[in-house]
């Protein structure tokens, strides 16, 4: 028995000690592996994969934020220039200056601009995304590039419509499509329509240059035929047969022009481009707090209500071509002057519009220089806003002598009440002439039906003679004639002596326009007039109203 009992604890004894020699044994081959692995130093392949994954791994962001976040905005200057920096603190630089040229206010602590920027990408994809990222669509690039339309004719629906007598007129279905319509655009110009048409209706809209992509019948022989078409003066496969890129049945009508094909593909190439920064040196004069003035340049504003809503301001530079300097080359001599400004609220916190213009003089023939650098340089812009108070900052640069100018002025854009008599600006300008049929409203000087060229200065000599341009508007009618009653009084006085110099009186009759609104234009001689300053004080009368406005203006005879 003891024999047995000395036995099993001999066995157990031997277990035990076989167990910690097993866990000696384990322990001292990973500490001998642990001691290798740290030891072990790594090979020159293995430090180069992985440098590259770190390279990948912090190379990602910024990948991310030029492909995706400024895809649209980013010129290829600043792309390629963005693609050659090697290290991470040169591209966190770079990012932080393209922000800062594009900042509104680089004097506050928010970046407006980019702040609106990543908004308009989280309402892009939140808006528009159709399988891919909202802001890769066409309408997230153009939302994220210009911002909302200023109207928006959406059909996302399609289905059964009306074709615009343009296209052809008839009824025809509809593919899904939306027509946005901007104001203005820099890329483009003004009245810019783009259409976005989702032939596939999978909510995937792409910009079209073809006005009949929408038309869902375009191609069903018989069906969907225009106006043209029904009325036997067009056949629906001659549409196949046109060479300017549409499908349109409008027979022999010509298209608008703002339909040419040429003008569709110009546009299209224009909205591709990011937004452009153009003189900088001149942003920068505007941005600042220091003035300068070493180039004398004089500023004009005039208001002309458009609805209630809405008032054309007319923002007029005028710079005397003897205080320019000019580049003679091969017998001719060439002026120019680069024109900056921007109108935003008093706070500073929105840009409602920036101008970028070159004014050019010339080319003059060298022998005639002298001569030529008697009269002035003039430019406008018109420019719609809503009523209410902005800041007006200008910057201007004679390109030959450097010389830059800065100005700044407070915009009190006016506005105008349905039942009250009210009125425009009164212009005092040296041109007042009708434009032909195609040119009402468009281009410099043009207001309505005539051209109307402010003398910023004033100063008029006696062989010229005053333009007095004035509208009135919400005159109150006879109920029986329909018609208003009332009167305009013209007086000029020499300022100093208050003397009389002409006086005048006629009935609203007289003039051009309805009650809605009536057109002052009268040139006044001045052959009679003797050197000095004047004031032209004019009295319009409602009489159905009691209403009376009384515009006034200084000029100066020399």
């Amino acid at each position: 028995m003891r024999y047995k009992v000395l036995l099993a604890f001999c066995a157990i004894l031997a277990l035990v000690v076989g167990s910690r020699a097993a866990d000696d044994k384990a322990a001292q081959d990973k500490n001998k592996q642990k001691r290798e692995t740290v030891a072990k130093p790594m090979t020159d392949k293995q430090k180069r994969q992985a440098e590259d994954r770190l390279r990948k791994e912090l190379a990602s962001p910024y990948n991310k934020w030029l492909d995706e976040e400024v895809r649209w905005i980013i010129s290829d200057e600043e792309r390629t220039a963005f693609k050659r920096l090697q290290t991470d603190d040169e591209k966190q630089e770079f990012i932080e200056q393209f922000w800062l040229r594009r900042d509104p206010t680089p004097d506050t602590e928010e970046n407006e601009f980019k702040e609106e920027h990543y908004r308009r990408i989280a309402w892009a994809n939140d808006r528009f995304a159709s399988g891919i990222p909202g802001w890769k669509t066409d309408r997230g690039q153009i939302y994220i590039k210009f911002g909302p339309p200023d109207e928006n004719d959406s059909h996302t629906s399609g289905g059964p419509g009306e074709r615009p007598i343009e296209e052809g007129g008839g009824s025809t279905t509809f593919f899904p499509y939306e027509k946005w319509r901007y104001r203005y655009l820099e890329c483009c110009g003004s009245d810019v329509e783009i259409e976005f048409v989702d032939p596939s209706m999978t909510n995937e809209y792409h910009i079209t240059m073809d006005p009949s992509e929408k038309d869902a019948l375009s191609r069903v022989p018989g069906a969907g035929l225009t106006l043209y078409e029904q009325m036997g003066l067009a056949n629906k496969a001659d549409r196949f047969s046109r060479t300017d890129g549409t499908l349109l049945g409008t027979g022999s009508m010509p298209l608008p022009a703002k339909m040419n094909q040429f003008d569709r593909l110009q546009q299209y190439t224009n909205l591709q481009k990011a937004p452009a920064i153009k003189f900088k040196d001149l942003e920068a004069l505007v941005q600042s707090t220091i003035k300068y003035n070493l180039l004398p340049m004089k500023v004009r504003t005039d208001y002309f209500p458009i609805t209630g809503s809405s008032v054309l301001t007319n923002l007029t530079l005028q710079f005397e071509r003897k205080d320019l300097q000019y580049k003679q080359k091969d017998g001719v001599a060439e002026g120019a002057v680069n024109i900056y400004a921007k109108i935003e609220t008093l706070t500073r916190r929105q840009v409602i519009r920036p101008i970028e213009e070159v004014v050019s003089i010339g080319p003059i023939p060298a022998e005639m220089l002298q001569q030529a650098i008697q009269g002035s340089a003039i430019y406008q812009k018109q420019i719609p806003l809503a009523p209410g108070t902005y800041r007006l900052t200008v910057a201007a640069k004679d390109i030959t002598s450097g010389n830059t100018t800065t100005y700044e002025q407070r915009l009190d854009v006016p506005r105008s009440e349905d039942d009250r008599l009210a009125m425009s600006s009164l212009v005092l300008a040296d041109m007042i002439e009708k434009v032909p049929t195609k040119s009402i409203g468009a281009g410099q000087f043009v207001i309505g039906a005539s051209k109307v060229r402010p003398r910023v200065n004033g100063r008029f000599k006696r062989d010229e003679k005053v333009g007095i341009y004035l509208q009135v508007y919400n005159f109150e009618t006879d109920a029986t004639t329909h018609k208003p009653d009332g009167e305009i009084q013209y007086e000029v006085t020499k300022n100093g002596t208050n003397e009389m110099v002409f006086e005048f009186t006629e009935d609203l009759t007289k003039l051009t326009g309805g009650a809605a609104q009536m057109v002052v234009e009268k040139l006044l001689p001045l052959q009679n007039f003797a050197p000095g300053d004047y004031t032209l004080k004019m009295k319009v009368i409602d009489k159905k109203r009691n209403e009376t406005l009384t515009p006034t203006a200084t000029f100066t005879v020399l």
